[in-house]
Protein backbone atom coordinates (compact mmCIF):
# COMPACT_ATOMS: atom_id res chain seq x y z
CA UNK A 1 0.00 0.00 0.00
CA UNK A 2 2.83 2.36 0.78
CA UNK A 3 3.99 2.40 -2.86
CA UNK A 4 0.50 3.41 -3.99
CA UNK A 5 0.31 6.30 -1.57
CA UNK A 6 3.87 7.33 -2.36
CA UNK A 7 3.24 7.36 -6.12
CA UNK A 8 0.05 9.40 -6.00
CA UNK A 9 1.29 11.71 -3.24
CA UNK A 10 4.42 12.50 -5.24
CA UNK A 11 2.26 12.98 -8.33
CA UNK A 12 0.15 15.44 -6.35
CA UNK A 13 3.27 17.28 -5.17
CA UNK A 14 4.56 17.59 -8.71
CA UNK A 15 1.18 18.91 -9.80
CA UNK A 16 1.73 21.77 -7.34
CA UNK A 17 4.97 22.48 -9.17
CA UNK A 18 3.06 22.58 -12.47
CA UNK A 19 0.58 25.00 -10.91
CA UNK A 20 3.38 27.16 -9.50
CA UNK A 21 5.32 27.28 -12.80
CA UNK A 22 2.13 28.05 -14.73
CA UNK A 23 1.12 30.80 -12.33
CA UNK A 24 4.58 32.39 -12.45
CA UNK A 25 4.61 32.20 -16.26
CA UNK A 26 1.23 33.92 -16.47
CA UNK A 27 2.40 36.59 -14.03
CA UNK A 28 5.56 37.21 -16.05
CA UNK A 29 3.53 37.25 -19.27
CA UNK A 30 1.10 39.81 -17.90
CA UNK A 31 3.99 41.93 -16.67
CA UNK A 32 5.67 41.79 -20.10
CA UNK A 33 2.43 42.69 -21.90
CA UNK A 34 1.30 45.48 -19.58
CA UNK A 35 4.57 47.03 -18.38
CA UNK A 36 7.34 46.38 -20.89
CA UNK A 37 5.19 46.45 -24.06
CA UNK A 38 7.97 45.60 -26.51
CA UNK A 39 7.56 43.08 -29.35
CA UNK A 40 10.33 40.78 -28.06
CA UNK A 41 8.83 40.59 -24.58
CA UNK A 42 5.29 40.34 -25.96
CA UNK A 43 6.41 37.28 -27.92
CA UNK A 44 7.82 35.72 -24.76
CA UNK A 45 4.57 36.55 -22.95
CA UNK A 46 2.47 34.78 -25.59
CA UNK A 47 4.56 31.61 -25.34
CA UNK A 48 4.74 31.71 -21.56
CA UNK A 49 1.01 32.16 -21.17
CA UNK A 50 -0.05 29.62 -23.80
CA UNK A 51 1.96 26.81 -22.22
CA UNK A 52 1.08 28.04 -18.72
CA UNK A 53 -2.56 27.30 -19.49
CA UNK A 54 -1.59 23.68 -20.18
CA UNK A 55 0.51 23.57 -16.99
CA UNK A 56 -2.36 24.93 -14.91
CA UNK A 57 -4.92 22.60 -16.46
CA UNK A 58 -2.76 19.52 -15.91
CA UNK A 59 -1.63 20.61 -12.47
CA UNK A 60 -5.10 21.38 -11.15
CA UNK A 61 -6.65 18.19 -12.56
CA UNK A 62 -3.90 15.92 -11.19
CA UNK A 63 -3.95 17.69 -7.82
CA UNK A 64 -7.70 17.17 -7.51
CA UNK A 65 -7.63 13.60 -8.76
CA UNK A 66 -4.72 12.19 -6.73
CA UNK A 67 -6.51 11.60 -3.40
CA UNK A 68 -9.31 9.77 -5.23
CA UNK A 69 -6.72 7.69 -7.07
CA UNK A 70 -5.13 6.62 -3.76
CA UNK A 71 -8.53 5.50 -2.48
CA UNK A 72 -9.46 3.80 -5.75
CA UNK A 73 -6.25 1.77 -6.13
CA UNK A 74 -6.04 0.94 -2.42
CA UNK A 75 -9.60 -0.37 -2.57
CA UNK A 76 -8.77 -2.44 -5.67
CA UNK A 77 -5.76 -4.02 -3.96
CA UNK A 78 -7.72 -4.79 -0.80
CA UNK A 79 -10.95 -6.10 -2.32
CA UNK A 80 -10.38 -7.39 -5.86
CA UNK A 81 -6.73 -7.60 -6.87
CA UNK A 82 -7.64 -8.97 -10.31
CA UNK A 83 -8.73 -5.42 -11.15
CA UNK A 84 -5.08 -4.39 -10.93
CA UNK A 85 -4.53 -6.27 -14.21
CA UNK A 86 -7.81 -5.27 -15.82
CA UNK A 87 -8.01 -1.62 -14.74
CA UNK A 88 -4.94 -0.06 -13.15
CA UNK A 89 -2.22 -1.63 -15.28
CA UNK A 90 -3.95 -0.81 -18.60
CA UNK A 91 -4.55 2.75 -17.33
CA UNK A 92 -0.87 3.12 -16.46
CA UNK A 93 0.26 1.63 -19.77
CA UNK A 94 -1.82 4.30 -21.51
CA UNK A 95 -0.30 6.97 -19.26
CA UNK A 96 3.18 5.74 -20.16
CA UNK A 97 2.38 5.76 -23.90
CA UNK A 98 1.09 9.32 -23.52
CA UNK A 99 4.39 10.36 -21.93
CA UNK A 100 6.17 9.30 -25.13
CA UNK A 101 3.82 11.53 -27.15
CA UNK A 102 4.28 14.43 -24.71
CA UNK A 103 8.05 14.03 -24.90
CA UNK A 104 8.11 14.28 -28.68
CA UNK A 105 5.74 17.25 -28.72
CA UNK A 106 7.85 18.99 -26.07
CA UNK A 107 11.07 18.26 -27.99
CA UNK A 108 9.47 19.60 -31.18
CA UNK A 109 8.34 22.78 -29.39
CA UNK A 110 11.76 23.18 -27.80
CA UNK A 111 13.46 22.84 -31.19
CA UNK A 112 10.95 25.21 -32.80
CA UNK A 113 11.63 27.71 -30.04
CA UNK A 114 15.40 27.45 -30.47
CA UNK A 115 15.09 27.78 -34.26
CA UNK A 116 12.84 30.84 -33.93
CA UNK A 117 15.17 32.39 -31.39
CA UNK A 118 18.26 31.99 -33.54
CA UNK A 119 16.64 32.69 -36.92
CA UNK A 120 14.44 35.68 -36.09
CA UNK A 121 15.87 39.18 -36.22
CA UNK A 122 16.97 40.73 -32.92
CA UNK A 123 14.32 42.07 -30.54
CA UNK A 124 11.37 40.94 -32.68
CA UNK A 125 8.13 39.31 -31.61
CA UNK A 126 9.19 35.99 -33.19
CA UNK A 127 12.52 35.96 -31.38
CA UNK A 128 10.60 36.43 -28.12
CA UNK A 129 8.12 33.70 -29.06
CA UNK A 130 11.07 31.41 -29.69
CA UNK A 131 12.75 32.09 -26.37
CA UNK A 132 9.51 31.77 -24.42
CA UNK A 133 8.64 28.55 -26.22
CA UNK A 134 12.10 27.08 -25.62
CA UNK A 135 11.98 27.93 -21.91
CA UNK A 136 8.48 26.58 -21.34
CA UNK A 137 8.94 23.46 -23.49
CA UNK A 138 12.22 22.74 -21.69
CA UNK A 139 10.52 23.05 -18.31
CA UNK A 140 7.69 20.76 -19.39
CA UNK A 141 10.17 18.23 -20.76
CA UNK A 142 12.05 18.23 -17.45
CA UNK A 143 8.92 17.91 -15.30
CA UNK A 144 7.46 15.18 -17.50
CA UNK A 145 10.78 13.30 -17.41
CA UNK A 146 10.43 12.90 -13.64
CA UNK A 147 6.73 12.07 -13.91
CA UNK A 148 7.46 9.40 -16.53
CA UNK A 149 10.25 7.92 -14.45
CA UNK A 150 7.94 7.77 -11.43
CA UNK A 151 5.17 6.22 -13.55
CA UNK A 152 7.52 3.50 -14.78
CA UNK A 153 8.46 2.61 -11.20
CA UNK A 154 4.80 2.50 -10.20
CA UNK A 155 3.99 0.22 -13.15
CA UNK A 156 6.85 -2.10 -12.12
CA UNK A 157 5.35 -2.17 -8.62
CA UNK A 158 1.97 -3.17 -10.07
CA UNK A 159 3.62 -5.99 -12.08
CA UNK A 160 5.37 -7.24 -8.93
CA UNK A 161 2.12 -7.05 -6.99
CA UNK A 162 0.29 -9.11 -9.60
CA UNK A 163 3.09 -11.67 -9.82
CA UNK A 164 3.17 -12.10 -6.02
CA UNK A 165 -0.52 -12.96 -6.00
CA UNK A 166 -0.40 -15.51 -8.80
Amino acid sequence: MNAIQEYFTTEKQESLLFIMVGTIAIGIGIYFLLKIKQPYFNGMAYSFMAIALIQLTVGISVYGRSPKDIERVTEIVQTDSTRIQTEEMPRMKTVMKNFVIYRWVEIALLLLGVILFFMAPAQTLWKGVGLGLAIQAGLMLLLDYFAEKRGAEYLKYLFRLVNERV
